[in-house]
């Protein structure tokens, strides 16, 4: 047999010693007091356990023989005890073949092997106590044979609990994707509700090996081929065609292969595993043709062909510059002169140079679909709002490129109650679109790359002055700022092809480019949400406004929304949220002229029962209260954080997943 792990070595010289009468005989109490007993002396059986609430695994050695698969193993529960009486246990091994790694079910010219102690000629003895020898048939066997070894012991109904699968062994370099590609969206899988959770497998050293158990059962080759594997569904198939044609994502795209193939695949044979999956779905696994060529990355040949190269050059070589709010006397209307301004610059970065381009030049030709901007009102927690009437803007071309988006009027931002107050702060957002594709009618733009900045915030004496007379002033008061927590990744993960969902919006940055129109003012409904960004994700995603069944896709039974750090790697600190109301539509009648408080606004989105809002109210939540005219100055009575703060009894990290 062979000897798999040298920690078992330090044990057994420990337990020599100790035999050998080097144990440690006990310590001395305090005065007047009995001392700690030291361990048991020699010959004294060590404690056992004959029920587990949880089951360990130790692998001692394992062999892979003629006709035969051999595992030593020691078996412990929860607490470290030794296990005795263990009837339960299973083994699998799917040989690595030139197609791949096939686990046959029956038939000639099978590969691999299954067996349990149901299997006849099965064996599993005890020798010390809580080490058990399980010895499983497996006819197609050989000795050397490579592949995939498998273990579970216990039952799912006890007394002793069924194990975590174990991939015992399996050969080096056989698959390019990884455990952390798939738990970027997964976060746990075991944890989750996906079909076979309970499946996920660890490895000897206890750390996660969610790709290699998966693909015990789900090989390289489909059941349905002559001699083939163990599922129908191979793991390739389940990646390449299940996660695009089951409407995954918006603007997810199977052919980002970076996205799971942290490394460039194996085989580059359009008939082999993986490849046959598009190239020729339904025909046999042919032989893998190995990559041998370093240089030679098939993951570029498909960002090339979806364009995903383009998209990203045109990304890292480009960005934008949004000026401050200016008042530009030159700009005529049709009855009036002047106007609010904000400069909109695009540069070009070639190494160590960057170049302006030309707005106007390049929208004519078409290279650019989409450069415009906002004007915001903006308080020092989060935008209030537009401060400008939507179409009403026209466009100043400057000599040097740079396109000025110029309005007639700066408007107040309008109250909840119709009426416009005026606020004390603005700022500018821009977005310019380059065009990488054909029309996309659903998306109301183009499936272009997009470039959001944003300016500083200003104070104006704008409503205060004729500007016939005496030209408006804007006064700098601050970079504009706003609380983020998603991390800069959480959107691109599986919104993968980095395009735009509509609108010409940006998943960069953790979504930051939508903040321009999904912010705290804008009085709209997301999802029977609050508009903040925050409430829609949620609601879109896994709440009340994701129309989607539990079965779909995106549903937080599919996707298991618990697992927060997905978005949030750096937690969630509900004391750092801005106790500042939402302007938003009523959930329950859809009109205008209510606020929700924020804490309350992203939880419903999810918990949205009349028990959950009703326990949310109690405590000073709100989602359909009637706003007061500067309903972004006044303050919300949520007490959330008092019991669900992080690291609280009822913390939402309880419930929750932050950590991965």
């Amino acid at each position: 047999m062979k000897q798999f792990r040298k920690p078992h070595l330090a044990l057994l010289v420990a337990a020599a010693m100790a035999m050998a009468g080097c144990a440690d005989d006990g310590k001395d109490g305090a005065p007047g007091k009995p001392g700690e007993p030291g361990p048991p002396g020699p010959g004294t059986p060590p404690p056992t356990v004959e029920a587990t609430e949880a089951t360990q695994v130790n692998i001692l050695n394992f062999a892979v023989e003629d006709g035969q698969v051999v595992y030593e193993f020691e078996v412990t529960d929860q607490d470290g005890t030794l296990v005795v009486g263990l009837n339960a246990a299973e083994g699998k091994f799917a040989a690595w073949t030139e197609r791949g790694f096939v686990l046959s079910r029956t038939g000639e010219g099978t590969l691999g092997g299954y067996g349990s102690l149901e299997t006849e000629g099965a064996t599993l003895e005890m020798g010390e106590p809580g080490q058990y020898t399980l010895t499983l048939p497996m006819e197609q066997v050989s000795a050397g044979d490579e592949g995939l070894l498998w273990l579970r012991v216990g039952d799912r109904n006890g007394p002793i609990m069924r194990s975590m699968p174990l991939v015992v062994d399996k050969p080096e370099g056989t698959h390019s994707t990884s455990d952390a590609t798939c738990n970027a969206c997964h976060v746990d899988y075991a944890a989750g509700s996906r079909r076979h959770a309970s499946y996920t497998a660890m490895d000897i050293d206890g750390e996660g090996d969610l790709v290699a158990g998966c693909l015990v059962c789900h090989n390289s080759v489909s059941r349905a081929d002559e001699n083939g594997g163990y599922a129908t569904n191979t793991l390739s198939k389940i990646a390449h065609v299940n996660h695009a044609a089951k409407g995954f994502e918006r603007d997810f795209t199977v052919l980002n292969c970076t996205t799971c193939h942290e490394t460039t695949p194996l085989n580059t044979s359009i008939a082999g595993p993986g490849c046959v999956d598009c190239h020729n779905p339904g025909a046999p696994v042919g032989p893998i043709s190995p990559n041998t060529d370093p240089a030679f990355d098939i993951r570029a040949i498909h960002a090339n062909k979806a364009g995903l190269v383009e998209i990203e050059t045109t990304r890292s070589s480009h960005y934008t510059t949004t000026s401050p709010l200016y008042w530009d006397a030159d700009v005529t209307w049709t009855d009036t002169t002047g106007a609010v301004c904000t400069d909109l610059k695009l540069f070009k970065v070639e190494g160590e140079t960057e170049t302006q381009l030309n707005i106007a030049d390049m929208y004519t030709t078409h290279e650019l679909t989409y450069a415009g901007a906002y004007i915001h009102g903006y308080d020092g927690q989060g935008i209030t709002g537009r401060a400008i009437g939507r179409g009403s803007e026209q466009y100043v071309e400057r000599a040097d490129g740079t396109r000025s988006i110029c309005f007639p009027q700066l408007l107040a931002v309008e109250g909840s109650d119709g009426t416009d107050f005026t606020a004390g702060n603005f700022l500018a957002s821009t977005r310019v679109t380059f065009g990488l594709g054909e029309e996309d009618s659903d998306a109301a733009g183009y499936t272009g790359v997009s470039f959001t900045s944003y300016s500083i915030v200003v104070s104006t004496d704008y409503f205060d002055v004729d500007p016939a007379v005496t030209a408006p002033t804007f006064t700098e008061v601050s970079d504009f700022d706003r609380r983020h927590s998603a991390t800069a990744d959480s959107c691109v993960t599986c919104h993968n092809s980095e395009t735009n969902y509509h609108k010409n919006g940006s998943y960069q940055n953790g979504g930051w480019d939508c903040l321009a129109c999904h912010n705290n003012g804008q009085n709209r409904n997301s999802g029977g949400s609050a508009p903040g960004l925050g409430p829609m994700v949620h609601s879109m995603h896994w709440g009340v406004g994701s129309g989607i069944g539990t079965d779909d896709a995106n549903s937080a039974t599919k996707l298991n929304a618990e697992n927060c750090v997905a978005c949030h790697a750096g937690g969630v600190d509900l004391y750092a949220i801005p106790n500042q109301y939402m302007l938003a539509r009523s959930f329950h009648s859809g009109t205008r002229g209510v606020m929700a408080s924020p804490i309350t606004a992203n939880c419903f989105a999810c918990h949205s029962s009349e028990s959950a809002l009703n326990h949310m109210t109690q405590n000073g939540g709100e989602i359909d209260a009637v706003a007061d005219p500067l309903w972004y100055t006044t303050k919300s009575a949520e007490s959330c954080a008092t019991c669900h703060a992080e690291g609280k009894t009822f913390g939402i990290d309880k419930y929750h997943v932050f950590e991965r």
